[in-house]
């Protein structure tokens, strides 16, 4: 992608007036649908993404909320392979150095999971957070944090637009930043936020990978709501 990205993306669908408040009955059982059905993905096919619908992914990143409208994010594609090599290598051993802190059987069970995406996937995507976006932002005074915060919501946007155009996106936890920013040369200021592998999967699973092998299952929702004070 060499050229910037035009927002004629989002604005020839923009609507102005009280109907755009509106969603149809099949819109809004879309964007539940992306939100139930999104996966993080680490088995993909090896079929291009196109740059139209990449385009899209990242607008609708690029169009997540921010504290201030700080919008502190930024976006490295990666496709080179041999950067995306070393990448591995740093996964791989940080794969390795995290099974110590499981006893057996849970340690073989750990190793044996899949848990990226680096080499197989077409793109690989770094989210970064810089917190000196702007001079004095509103609202963030109180909770300099938001700036992650906001970066984080640019990554889930990105994720449900991801799997409206049934791309799948993988986020790699297991790097070490520090290391990771020097292979990206990455500012020292910079937070590399998210590390994404994007690419069509194999599949869409019923359930994410770690319910499925029974490694957690999902929290009831009535264990998790307080009303009013923390007290239940």
């Amino acid at each position: 992608m060499k050229e910037p990205i035009s927002e004629q993306i989002v604005s020839e669908r923009a609507t102005i007036g009280p109907a755009a408040a509106s969603f149809s009955d099949a819109e809004r059982e879309a964007v539940y649908r992306a939100i139930h059905s999104r996966r993080d993905i680490r088995h993909f096919r090896p079929d291009p993404i196109p740059e139209d619908a990449l385009e899209r992914i990242l607008m609708a990143a690029h169009h997540g909320p921010s504290v201030g409208f700080m919008q502190p994010w930024d976006f490295i594609l990666i496709r080179d392979l041999a950067i995306r090599r070393e990448v591995k290598e740093l996964f791989n051993r940080e794969r390795e150095a995290a099974a110590c802190f499981y006893d057996e059987p849970r340690r073989s069970q750990y190793l044996s999971l899949k848990l990226e995406g680096i080499m197989e996937s077409p793109i690989n995507l770094c989210v970064t957070c810089d917190p000196t976006r702007g001079e004095v932002v509103l609202g963030r005074n109180a909770a300099p944090e938001t700036d992650l915060y906001s970066t984080c919501c640019a990554v889930q946007n990105l994720w449900l637009a991801a799997r409206s155009e049934g791309i799948g996106v993988g986020w790699v936890s297991i790097l070490k930043l520090p290391q990771l920013r020097r292979l990206l040369e990455i500012p020292p200021h910079i937070v590399p936020v998210a590390y994404l592998c994007l690419g069509y999967p194999e599949e869409f699973t019923d359930q994410p990978l770690l319910q499925s092998v029974g490694w957690r299952q999902r929290i009831p929702l009535e264990e998790l709501m307080h009303y009013d004070r923390w007290a239940k």
